[in-house]
């Protein structure tokens, strides 16, 4: 169980690290698209666009809806919600390690200006 989470939040951070993707699915936040409006804005073809997208798919953040020739993309957003709680975390801990820095350069501060 715990492997599976890991790989799924690799895979989702692996997605997101790519700008182009992480344009992709901001269109996709918008609205759900067919492949050839999402490739638009890029400069590639549409089977460097269809990688992309199966990168977003394998990490869950892309449904792709195929009816006959036409290929619609839909924006997943749970399988985020790992790296959101993974931030957390880290956010967290730098959160205690800057409040205790902070507390011991008032202290500091304190100490000289009664030493003075």
């Amino acid at each position: 169980m715990v492997n599976n989470q890991s790989e799924q939040l690799d895979a989702v951070f692996h997605a997101l690290a790519d700008p182009t993707r992480r344009a992709m699915v901001a269109r996709l936040a918008q609205a759900p698209c067919g492949i050839s409006e999402l490739a638009a804005p890029f400069d590639m073809t549409l089977a460097a666009v269809s990688k992309h997208i199966k990168v977003l798919e394998g990490a869950g953040l892309v449904i792709r809806n195929v009816q006959g020739r036409n290929h619609t993309c839909q924006l997943d957003t749970r399988p985020m919600h790992g790296g959101i709680e993974w931030l957390r975390h880290y956010e967290q801990f730098w959160n205690q390690r800057l409040d205790a820095l902070t507390a011991a350069l008032i202290a500091d501060d304190q100490t000289q200006n009664t030493t003075e």
